[in-house]
């Protein structure tokens, strides 16, 4: 298991659905005139601080120990020189000054005979693989991050993704050969070494055989075309640190847009516009997040009604204490243009670590509300929230009288209509605690259920979703595991036995009035033991079948694991990773399914970067290569709802050889950790015909029933509306409400 020095220690209200009240158009809160400018400076002054303290991306630790290495003189102590030069190459392999941590990590190695007889050897052993690590980071920054190609990173590694300057990688091999050597079982040096050969393109010939990991390890259990990265080539390969995807229309063109983030403190949030020659061009400036920096999470909601998407981003994940950093509500002008108006809309405070949240109409009064689930710990009292949206752009905290304040380290949170009674219920994924199933009673309050359901592993969880897998028209539970070691990642591919919880994957086996989940995740093909942070679903092949992707790592250096790719087959997934191409080794966070190049298919975005500053990685987008299926994509407009109909599900039955099939869908971004446009793009397979659209209206209990629809297109649905439309309406319906 790797040394704690290797990676930071990690963890371990409303009344009852009352009638739709009427307005005629959305009532905004008063902007204060400093309410954008408070939050700049508030963050500014953050970021000020953690250019010293923060323990991911500040100087202040690498300083404390230089000093005390020059303390130390001609002083004859090996052992203290040993622990300071060890920390000194950790923290500055953490900020990004690689040839320095090689010199440090190699000095202290070169110690081991004055500390031999004193040292544990599993610590000598440590400081070894230290070197290697740090070698192994020189060559990727040589080459995958100065020289990178479409196959840069991708397991397994080859052709473009070979390393030309290949001293790191070939320093790497012959300190992880000595430490397998002397441990043969030391199995993150192994993973790393087959990796290293790969880089150097002698793999598998040239790694010696007891430590050899055979390439069938890596096959995909089934064929499946493959996608190109082609971040590079249309300029969306930002180098970023760990940050959010959110992909949408924000400015109404009919375009999507993309925004990411990057969550270091001075982080940049980056909004993307694509041209008319395929590139994306960076309209930050424009958008007006001058200043609005960092964030590890975002995602986008039409909070105030008025027809455009605003934008949430959330702050202070795994700080603890030192996580006391707001939120940001971005309020949208129509345009594209943003404002932080979170001191208007009462969210700024008290700012609490999170980078987990989700919106419903949790109380079907017609505006989307708001839960953030907050990392609660010893060192910080971090209840999570549920904002109640009063109608006039403010909020108020509603957790303690819903009963759904969780009180736990909440790493997942996504609301869903398990029972199928209209109104959303709350699942909240907690990183080694029990997680919650939020059974929504219809009157304001919520009761935990998941002892009950059996749904409260993994314990060590992160990114969470509802979705219906299966089309059998009840949503399951996905829960991603998340572990801080490589070696049940090794195991898992080397057929062994892993110890670890596999991905959690709960079938709602539910009937009226007897809510039940039975877990099938290892039965159903998820096996993998991973390390999971970005996550989300979306139907790469257009098959009618919701695929999963999985975004990979933990902080760490030596957590190289490729990113998964599962096919689903109807009941069952498929792992077929290598054979899309789409195993990206490099940190993976945020996750967003979208036709970002308009050409009728899925492509996938995912931001890349770790969570300090010397792993910055450029973001990816796999391109579709295209299955020629049919599809359709439907854009909700609410007049009595919200506006962009979240919570409302889609029922589409579609026609083939005289055999009809049923697929359902429920409008929202996605995943926990990643937002996809609330616009749904569905796969219609070889559908010869779509012989019914239909959509359920949670807020009024109503249904709007198409027959007989064009496919291959993008439509509207009005609420209240008897016919589609082709374009969304401008000016938008009156609100009803």
């Amino acid at each position: 298991m790797p040394s704690p020095r290797l990676a930071v220690t990690w963890l371990a209200l409303a009344a009852a659905a009352t009638p739709v009240r009427a307005h005629a158009a959305p009532v905004h809160a008063q902007a204060t005139p400093n309410g954008h400018e408070r939050m700049v400076a508030r963050l500014a002054e953050i970021a000020k601080r953690a250019a010293v303290d923060d323990i991911y991306v500040g100087t202040g630790a690498l300083e404390k120990a230089q000093a005390e290495l020059a303390a130390l003189g001609d002083e004859k102590k090996p052992f203290k020189r040993w622990k300071l030069l060890r920390e000194i190459a950790l923290e500055e392999l953490k900020l990004g000054r690689n040839r320095e941590a090689v010199e440090h990590a190699r000095a202290a190695v070169a110690l081991d005979g004055e500390i031999a007889s004193f040292v544990d050897p599993k610590q000598r052993e440590l400081a070894s693989l230290e070197l290697g690590i740090a070698w192994m980071r020189f060559g990727e920054s040589q080459n995958c991050v100065a020289r990178h190609t479409a196959e840069s990173c991708l397991l397994p590694i080859q052709g473009g993704g070979v390393h030309v300057d290949q001293e790191g990688s070939r320093s790497a091999i012959e300190v992880f050969e000595r430490i397998l050597r002397a441990n043969a079982e030391q199995m993150t040096a192994r993973w790393l070494l087959n990796l290293a050969y790969m880089t150097v393109g002698e793999y598998p010939a040239k790694v010696p055989e007891a430590w050899r990991i055979p390439p069938e390890a890596f096959r995909s259990d089934a064929a499946f075309p493959r996608f190109r990265e082609v971040g590079p080539d249309v300029e969306l390969n930002a180098m970023t640190l760990a940050g959010a995807s959110v992909i949408d229309d924000f400015d109404g063109d009919g375009r999507l847009d993309i925004v990411t983030s990057s969550w270091e403190p001075d982080g940049l949030l980056q909004l993307w516009k694509r041209a008319e020659d395929g590139s994306w061009v960076d309209r930050s400036s424009e958008a007006g997040f001058a200043g609005i920096t960092g964030g590890l999470n975002a995602l986008q909601a039409d909070y105030d009604d008025d027809g455009d998407l605003d934008l949430l981003v959330l702050r202070g994940a795994w700080m603890m204490a030192g996580g006391r950093v707001p939120n940001s509500l971005l309020q949208n002008d129509g345009h594209g243009r943003f404002r932080d108006v979170t001191y208007d809309a009462g969210l700024a405070d008290p700012a609490l670590p999170t980078q987990a949240a989700d919106w419903a109409d949790f109380d079907l009064d017609g505006d989307l509300d708001l839960y953030v689930g907050n990392e609660s710990t010893a060192a910080i009292d971090a209840p999570s929230q549920l904002f109640l949206n009063r109608g006039d752009g403010t909020f108020v905290d509603v957790a303690e009288k819903a009963g759904v304040r969780n009180e736990r380290f909440a790493k997942g949170v996504s609301f869903g209509d398990f029972d199928g009674d209209r109104d959303p219920d709350l699942y909240v994924s907690n990183l080694g605690q029990a997680n919650r199933l939020y059974e929504n009673r219809g009157d304001g309050t919520f009761v935990d259920v998941a002892e009950k359901l059996g749904v409260i592993g993994p314990r060590d969880s992160f990114p969470c979703w509802f979705f219906d897998y299966d089309d059998d028209g009840r949503l399951d539970v996905f829960v991603g595991t998340f572990y801080r070691t490589v070696e049940p990642v090794i195991r898992s591919y080397l057929g062994l036995e892993t110890g670890a919880e596999t991905l959690a994957l709960y079938h709602n086996e539910s009937e009226p009035g007897r809510p039940a989940f039975r877990e099938v995740g290892y039965a159903s093909g998820l096996k993998r033991a991973t390390a999971v942070m970005g996550a989300n679903y979306g139907d790469l092949d257009d098959d009618g079948r919701l695929d999963v992707y999985l975004s990979t790592g933990y902080p760490a250096y030596e957590g190289l694991m490729p990113n998964l790719l599962y096919r689903n087959l109807g009941t069952s997934f498929v792992d077929v990773t290598t054979a899309a191409g789409v195993g990206h080794l490099q940190k993976g966070h945020a996750v967003s399914f979208a036709d970002v190049d308009g050409d009728g298919d899925t492509d996938l975005f995912v931001e890349m970067g770790g969570a300090f500053t010397g792993d910055a990685f450029g973001n990816a987008l796999f391109e579709n290569p295209g299955f020629g299926h049919h599809w359709i994509e439907v854009r909700l407009v609410g007049v009595r709802s919200n506006r962009f109909g979240v919570g409302a599900r889609l029922r589409l039955v579609v026609e083939q050889g005289g055999v009809r099939r049923t697929l359902f869908r429920t409008v929202k971004s996605g995943g926990s950790f990643g937002a996809s446009p609330l616009t749904l793009h569905v796969g219609l397979g070889k559908a010869e015909k779509l012989v019914e659209l239909e959509v359920s209206w949670p807020t009024t209990n109503s249904t709007q029933v198409f027959r007989d629809v064009a496919f291959d297109r993008r439509v509207v649905v009005v609420e209240g509306e008897e016919t589609l439309r082709t374009a969304v309406p401008s000016p938008l319906p009156a609100r009803t409400r």
